[in-house]
This record gives C-alpha cells, sequence and structure tokens, in this order.
C-alpha cells in the first residue's frame, strides 16, 4: 500500500533505476527538503527494500514498521519533518472500504426527487411579484454527503441511544425542506411559502430561508448560516455533551455532533480558531464534513493553490483525525494502473481553479488540459471516450464512498475527525450552474435548464408541465406508497426519527426556594461590596440548592479569580474530559485550582467566543438533551456584546436560556484599564437583541430579584411569559455599601425597569434623577447636596432596565398604532413618572444613548448626561469629571434645567460651574478606590 492509501500493485524496479519522481527535490508534502541525495544506489535500496515490505506484507505492516523506525529516529536525535499533507487522492483505499449495507438504487432514486424538489422551490420563489431569492447551487453539491448520513449515520431523537445533533450547512436548506416534502412532514403549500414567513400561501406555513430555530422551532436546532460559528458552536456542543455525561446529568456516551461547513467557510476564524480545544479534549464523538467543492460565494476559495491540502494540513496539525474523499469510483482503475503514480502526481500539483475549469467545460477539454500534461497519463485514458472521462466523479458525489468515510469517522476514536469531500458547486444542475463563478447568485432554473435537469434526474415531469409557466415548474412525489419513499421513511425509524427535528420537552426541574435568595436582603452593613461580588455571592447560594444546584453551570474565560469564582475551584471543579495529571502548583491552598472529568466549572481560557459557544450549547440543553441546564457566562463587560454579539444574536436565534453577567462594567469603573477595557455601550448593543432581557442594576437587592424572576420565567411552572430569554446583567467592581432591602420594595418596578429609591425632603424647586447601575449612589450624593447647597427638592429613581422601558414604550405606541379609535395604554415608565414635579436629569456609566432610550415617554423636561467615546486608565473621581456624568456635574444639570424652566435664577448653574470646578478633572470626588480588575 502506498503513501496515499492504495493498494500498489507495480513491480519492484531492478535495483539502482530510480523512479524520476522520487529525485531529491521539495515536494508537495514536505518530505524532501532541498539536500543532496550523496549516494543515490544506497537511496534506491532502501526504497526497494520498503517496496518489497509494501508488496509482500502488505500496507498496514509497513505502516506499522516506519512508524516505529521514525519513533527510533527521534530517539536517536535524528529529526525527521512529519508530513502535514498526503497526495491529493482518498485517504481510504478502495481495498480497504467497507460493505456498504444500503441499496444504493434507490437511494439514488430519491435522490434524484431531492435534488428536484429543492431547485424547483429555490425557482417557484423567483416567480413574478414574489422573487424572494434563495440558493440552488449549494445543495445540489452537498446532497450525497446529506443523504449518506440521513440514511445511515445519523440518529434521530427517539435513537435508544440519543439523538445526534447535525449542523446543517445554512444555504443547503433547500434540500432539507425537500427531503421534508418526501417524508410527509411539509406540503407543496409550505415549500411555495419558502422565504414567506409572514406573506406565505394560504394554508402552508412560512419557510425561513436559512436554519432559524426561532422562527421554525420545531424543525431546525443549529442556525449556521453565520458564516464561522457552526464549527464553533458544534465544537462546543461536543464538548458539553461530554460535560452532561461527566455531571451525571445524562448518558451521552452514543451521540455524535455532526457540522457541515463549506471550504469558503473555513477561512473564518472561527472556523478554525476552536480547533485545539477538539483536539485537547479528544472530542470524537463531534465530526466535520467540510463540503470542499472550491468555490466561495464569488469566485475560487484558493484557485491558485488546494483547499483540500491546506485545511488537511491545518487540522491535521491541530490534532484532528483527516480523512480526504477525493475521487469517485470511477478513478479507481485508474489509479490501480497508475504503475509510476504519474497520475497521482498530476492531481497532487494541479490547481483548484483549474480543477474548477474542468467541471465547466467536457470530456475532451479534460482529456486535453489534465490527461495531456503528462504521457503516461494521457496513455491512461486512451480508450476512454470523452463522455467517459466527463463521467469520472468526485469523491463528495460517490455514495460508496462517503460511507467508507463516515464509518471510519465513527469508529475513530481519541481525536476529533474532519472529512474533506471534493464536490462540484451545482452538481447535476447543468452547464449554466456547475461550477460557474456566479452559481451562488443564480436563483431560477431556465425552461432549457429545467428540461435538462428533468432528463438527468429522470423526473417524470412532461415539457408542457414545465412549459406551462416557466416560474412554476411542478414539485414531484411519487407517492405516499412508493418504494422509495417507504424505504426512506424506514431508514429514519431504524434511526430514530426524523431530522432536522427540534423538540423543546424537558424534564421538569424544581426551582431554588427563597431562601437561597436571602442573602443579598440584608445588604452588607458597613462593609463595601461590589455588585459583581454580591452577584457571585448570589450565585454561590444557588449552586447549593440540592435539587436545582446541579443544573446551573457557571462559564469563565479565565478571569474567574477577578470576579471571586475561584473559592468554587476546589469544590465544583474545572471541567476536562480528560481529567487532571499534574500536580497543581497551588494544591495545599484552599482554593486550588482542580480539573475533573466530573468537573461542574466550563472553564474555557482566555476565549471570550468558546464561552459563547459553551453558553449557546449549555442554554439550550433543554431542547437538545431534555434536560434543563442553566448556564451563568461570566465575563469583562466590554468583551462580551462588543466581541462575540453575532453569536449572542445566534444564541437568540436558538432560544438559548440563560445569564449573561457583564462584570467590570462602565466606562468609568474598571479603574486603570483604560480604552480597550472601558465599556460604556454595550447596553446598546444589547437593546438590539429581543431575546436579550437587559438589567443595570444597582444594588444586591435588586440584583437578587432579577435572578429569581429570570429562572422563574425560563423553568417556573404556569408562566405566561416568553421563557426564551438570555437576562444580561451588568454588574461593577466598585466597591459599595450596600444597603439592606426595604420592606416596601417596589419588586414590580425593579422587575419592569424603575423604582423609586428616595423622596426629596426640601422645601424648594422640585426634579427627578434617574440613575442606573453604579450611579444610583451619584444621584443620591447628588440629592443631598441640592437640597443643602441649592435648596432643590430632588427626588431618586433607580433605572434598572432602560431597555425594557424602551421596549414597553414601543409596544405601548405600537398598540396605538394599529387601533387608533381605542384606549391607549400608557408606557410604563410614563405611568411611574406621572405626577412626578420638576425636570428629569439622567446620568449613567454608559453612553448617552443608554439614558436615552426612554426620552418620548418621559412626561416632562429630559436632559441625560452620558460617558461617549473612549475611556481612560485613571482614577474614577478623574474620568467621571472628565465625561461630566458624575455628583457634581448632575447637580449642575438639573440646575441647568431648573433655570430653562424659569424657576431658579438663570445665573445659578454658572455658579455651579465655578464652584464645582466643574472643567477640573482633579476636582472630581465621585467614587470609591479599590476593587479587583
Amino acid at each position: 500500500m502506498g503513501p496515499d492509501g492504495q493498494q500498489s500493485t507495480g513491480a519492484r524496479r531492478p535495483r539502482g533505476e530510480r523512479d524520476v519522481t522520487s529525485q531529491a527535490k521539495p515536494l508537495i508534502n514536505g518530505l524532501i527538503s532541498q539536500v543532496p541525495d550523496i549516494d543515490a544506489d544506497e537511496t534506491a535500496e532502501w526504497i526497494e527494500s520498503l517496496d518489497g515490505l509494501i508488496d509482500s506484507r502488505g500496507g498496514p505492516r509497513a505502516r506499522y514498521v516506519l512508524l516505529n523506525l521514525l519513533q527510533r529516529a527521534r530517539e536517536r536525535n535524528v529529526t525527521v519533518q512529519q508530513p502535514v499533507t498526503s497526495p491529493f487522492v482518498n485517504t481510504i483505499s478502495v481495498h480497504d472500504e467497507p460493505y456498504f449495507p444500503g441499496d444504493e438504487a434507490v437511494e439514488r432514486r430519491y435522490r434524484a426527487y431531492l435534488r428536484w424538489n429543492s431547485a424547483v422551490m429555490v425557482t417557484r420563489a423567483q416567480r413574478p411579484g414574489i422573487s424572494v431569492g434563495g440558493h440552488i447551487s449549494s445543495y445540489a453539491s452537498v446532497a450525497t454527503l446529506y443523504e449518506v448520513g440521513l440514511n445511515h449515520f445519523f440518529r434521530g431523537k427517539d435513537h435508544p441511544g440519543g439523538g445526534d445533533q447535525v449542523y446543517f450547512q445554512g444555504h443547503a436548506s433547500p434540500g432539507m425542506y425537500a427531503r421534508a416534502f418526501l417524508e410527509g412532514r411539509l406540503s407543496e403549500t409550505d415549500l411555495d411559502g419558502f422565504r414567506q414567513e409572514l406573506s406565505r400561501p394560504a394554508g402552508g406555513r412560512g419557510l425561513p430561508s436559512y436554519p432559524h430555530p426561532h422562527n421554525m422551532p420545531d424543525f431546525w436546532e443549529f442556525p449556521t448560516v453565520s458564516m464561522g460559528l457552526g464549527p464553533s458552536s458544534a465544537i462546543y456542543q461536543a464538548w458539553v455533551n461530554r460535560f452532561m455525561h461527566g455531571r451525571g446529568v445524562k448518558d451521552t456516551s452514543q451521540q455524535r455532533v455532526w457540522a457541515f461547513l463549506g471550504d469558503g467557510e473555513m477561512d473564518e476564524p472561527e472556523s478554525r480558531g476552536m480547533l485545539q480545544l477538539a483536539a485537547q479534549q479528544e472530542l470524537d464523538n463531534l465530526t466535520f464534513v467540510v463540503n470542499c467543492n472550491l468555490q466561495r460565494l464569488d469566485g475560487p476559495v484558493r484557485g491558485n493553490g488546494q483547499i483540500i491540502q491546506e485545511l488537511e494540513g491545518f487540522f491535521r496539525g491541530a490534532g484532528w483525525n483527516v480523512i480526504k474523499v477525493v475521487w469517485g469510483r470511477e478513478w479507481d482503475p485508474l489509479l490501480e494502473g497508475d504503475k509510476d503514480r504519474a497520475l497521482v502526481n498530476l492531481m497532487t500539483n494541479t490547481r483548484d481553479g483549474d480543477y474548477q475549469t474542468y467541471r465547466a467545460e467536457d470530456g475532451a477539454f479534460i482529456r486535453e488540459h489534465f490527461f495531456g500534461r503528462d504521457p503516461r497519463t494521457k496513455a491512461l485514458v486512451e480508450n476512454m471516450s470523452d463522455d467517459e472521462i466527463w463521467a469520472l466523479k468526485r469523491g463528495g458525489h460517490d455514495y460508496r464512498k462517503l460511507y467508507a468515510a463516515y464509518n471510519a469517522a465513527v469508529n475513530h476514536k481519541g481525536q476529533p475527525t474532519v472529512i474533506l469531500a471534493h464536490t462540484i458547486k451545482g452538481y447535476g444542475l447543468g452547464p449554466s450552474f456547475a461550477a460557474r463563478n456566479a452559481t451562488h447568485q443564480m436563483k431560477k432554473l431556465h425552461n432549457a435548464d429545467t428540461k435538462l435537469l428533468r432528463d438527468s434526474l429522470r423526473i417524470p415531469i412532461t415539457d408542457e408541465q414545465i412549459d406551462a409557466d416557466e416560474y412554476l415548474p411542478p414539485y414531484y412525489h411519487p407517492g405516499e406508497d412508493a418504494p422509495e419513499i417507504q424505504y426512506m421513511l424506514e431508514r429514519r425509524r431504524a434511526l430514530g426519527g426524523f431530522l432536522p427535528e427540534r423538540r423543546s420537552k424537558y424534564t421538569q426541574v424544581n426551582l431554588p426556594a427563597d431562601k437561597a435568595y436571602d442573602r443579598l436582603a440584608k445588604g452588607s452593613g458597613h462593609q463595601e461590596v461590589a455588585t459583581t461580588q454580591a452577584l457571585v455571592q448570589l450565585f454561590k447560594d444557588l449552586l447549593r440548592d440540592k435539587d436545582f444546584g446541579k443544573r446551573i453551570v457557571p462559564i469563565v474565560p479565565d478571569e474567574a479569580r477577578t470576579f471571586g469564582l475561584d473559592s468554587i475551584f476546589p469544590s465544583l471543579k474545572i471541567f476536562n474530559t480528560t481529567g487532571q495529571h499534574y500536580l497543581a502548583v497551588d494544591r495545599d491552598l484552599l482554593l486550588s485550582y482542580k480539573e475533573s472529568e466530573a468537573g461542574g466549572f466550563l472553564h474555557t481560557g482566555i476565549n471570550e467566543a468558546g464561552s459563547a459557544s459553551a453558553f449557546q450549547a449549555v442554554g439550550t440543553s433543554y431542547a437538545t438533551h431534555g434536560e434543563p441546564l442553566v448556564p451563568f457566562y461570566f465575563y469583562y463587560s466590554m468583551f462580551g456584546f462588543q466581541r462575540t454579539g453575532d453569536q449572542f444574536w445566534a444564541a437568540g436565534d436558538q432560544l438559548t436560556r440563560g445569564f449573561l453577567i457583564a462584570a467590570t462594567a462602565g466606562r468609568t469603573t474598571l479603574t486603570g484599564e483604560g480604552l480597550q477595557h472601558a465599556d460604556g455601550h454595550s447596553p446598546v448593543l444589547a437593546a438590539t437583541n429581543r431575546a436579550v432581557i437587559s438589567y443595570d442594576p444597582a444594588y444586591g437587592y435588586e440584583i437578587r430579584h432579577i435572578v429569581k424572576d429570570g429562572l422563574q420565567r425560563m423553568y417556573g411552572e404556569g408562566e405566561a411569559r416568553d421563557p426564551n430569554v438570555i437576562y444580561y446583567l451588568t454588574v461593577y467592581n466598585e466597591p459599595m455599601v450596600q444597603p439592606a432591602e426595604p420592606e416596601d420594595v417596589d419588586v414590580d418596578g425593579i422587575l419592569r425597569g424603575i423604582h423609586k429609591l428616595s423622596t426629596g425632603q426640601a422645601d424648594g424647586p422640585k426634579a427627578q434623577l434617574l440613575g442606573s447601575g453604579v450611579s444610583v449612589p451619584w444621584a443620591l450624593e447628588a440629592q443631598q447636596l441640592l437640597a443643602d447647597d441649592w435648596g432643590v427638592s430632588a427626588d431618586v429613581w433607580s433605572v434598572t432596565s432602560w431597555t425594557e422601558l424602551r421596549r414597553d414604550g414601543l409596544d405601548a405606541d405600537r398598540e396605538a398604532f394599529v387601533n387608533p379609535g381605542g384606549e391607549r395604554r400608557e408606557a410604563y415608565i410614563t405611568t411611574k413618572l406621572s405626577g412626578a414635579q420638576g425636570p428629569f436629569v439622567a446620568t449613567t456609566d454608559y453612553d448617552h444613548m443608554v439614558p436615552d432610550q426612554v426620552r418620548q415617554w418621559v412626561p416632562g423636561d429630559y436632559w441625560v448626561l452620558g460617558a461617549d467615546g473612549f475611556g481612560f486608565s485613571d482614577t474614577r473621581p478623574a474620568v467621571r469629571r472628565h465625561f461630566l456624568i458624575d455628583t457634581h456635574s448632575l447637580v449642575t444639570k438639573t440646575l441647568q434645567a431648573l433655570a430653562a424652566r424659569g424657576e431658579i435664577d438663570a445665573g445659578i448653574p454658572a455658579q455651579a460651574v465655578e464652584k464645582y470646578r466643574l472643567l477640573d478633572v482633579n476636582a472630581g470626588t465621585t467614587g470609591s478606590a479599590g476593587g479587583d480588575s
């Protein structure tokens, strides 16, 4: 067996005679460097010996001997460069292919129906007056890859071992809809609702363009069309599967994760950036299938190179098992007859741009421009017709080659596997589509294309049916009782049910009792405690709950000590699929670092993107596994929505439930860290994601009600609200005295976004001060200064959620808009503030846009302070004075608002500016020192 896995049948060469391809020169696999051969005869003898070993004992024995020789060389300090790529042929030799257990003829027949219906569905979506687009060519290239899995490997949710998680390639969604149509899950009317989720035809359901669980929650499980997020999510899904098994939540030992990806998609940093985790954690429950059709959206992925070879080297270097499926079975006789490996050399040294061109031409062109480049390869095909040359398939379209690859992947142990399948974009759609640069943007079949496709797929549709309306070629279904449909359904029954399918039925849980929340109601006495610490204390109390605690999953990207979470290292332990095999340096300390296969702490390293993927996997376990887990993702506030906002958007699409804890929040609170860490805008970004319920609590007692409400909403019984939400809390590292919860606390106000903290007692003009989070103490201090220095009576309000107040206002406005004659519902903030006297003045530790969200519903003059722009490394008082958001700025702004109303003398604001030295950053006094950063 040769180095590429192909069986060698060539005769042994006479001693001293060398193949010209083995001369000392750089090869694509990098094994032979540019050094002279000082004894060519001796080299030939070694090669001859290897050939003899292969011929007499076979490839496996030769491989074993070579591996032992390499090991011995390393022991003797002889450095041998390891190959990262192999020749451009199939990894699995034809002689090593397993028996194919299915009926290939039957499967090919209904695969033709799938290709037809998916193309017809997209074409019909382009009918006049609709023209919503769609992608034809992606599914055409990947259909065989899916069907091998769906007929023989992918387990549904009713399988005794549990269902697999399959990440379907976003642009190939028409094929999944076409399959559901043959299975009886979707109707023709449903298919005609493709990309018309709202304006769908009567009697049908709208089908989203891509896999969107949010919009089709009984069908799609994983949102994958935001390129690169599928690979990251799949890796962490496989890791979380192992986590659930190790924690004893569910036996996931027989479940696998399959991710279908495009070769162009692999250029996304997220596609490759997580590979090391899968290898380090030995995730052999994970398989990537990369559809290497050599094309991205506008042209070739690597016109001047070979993307399959590049990916092989990248994955192999990352520690993955790599299986290449390059050529179909029609190439096997040619490769067997390739005595001196001239064909393999030609394959290995042909650029992808040329491979694309070959499939856009014809057999004669391939004969001349591919085989004709070497007289030996030209001779190999001299007895083949041009049509036979054209019929030489690529491996990604060959059922048996793919079955062999999938079978090898599921039986491989100790490593994740990637299958690199060589395909053609637009395969089978005719010369107007196949391998064309513009194929991704081509949305419909014209009549001639439709008839060619019909003929090649042997669909029993007449010319008259096609000619009746170019935009409405008919779907085809042979009937429920047709043998091929019964075969298809039987295969899915044997594998545990339909895919894709999403279920949301889960094990009912007992939520923590009220006592778990009691500690934060007491306040901190005289001790200064940051809200991050307060929330972490609540989190620890929730972990201690004997029923629910095991379902809470902390996720942290290498800042646990900063947030005070290191105290749970020794008790909860850090999850690692391989456990801990080293002696920890801090083993004798109380808070020692401990890893375990049964650990409950997902510590992802310096990797916010990985943490966001883990959050997504944990937060959807109620659907993927029927077992609720609640993620609490603690992270540096700046590195959340700004860095991983696309993943949080996908989490919302996937109906994730959990808590995002944006610690060390605020533009001025993270003292000393500066511009790159100072977050004054994440709440604005979060406000754009409707799945996110955003809170900026000031005190621990507010936090306890918010977290309790979140858990109740997600998993409480009898809840009428949408449970598929992510609670996002901004918490701070600035120490402050935490007040005890008032006896008459306004819990409804805390949860809905605003509650009154303090009523002003002075006899002068009235004003209303609004703050959130860390700015609430400034407002209370400003209340006192206004009374003492200026005789102004100010009330103070804690705004726990500017975003929820805005959403409520928008909803109220929409109700009034569509029902102009009806009774108008008032926005909640309007109701809460109605009757309050004087101007309304707001300050926060964020951009003006955060408090400005509610402007149109504030019942009076509204003045806003904000920290716009980049942050600075400095003390809290200095930076707050620079941005003019501090206590004295709030006082001065309030005086300005009162002067504008004519309620105080117009010269007073200028007096305040001078009195408080408002333009002097060294005069600022707002905020305390300290706090972990």
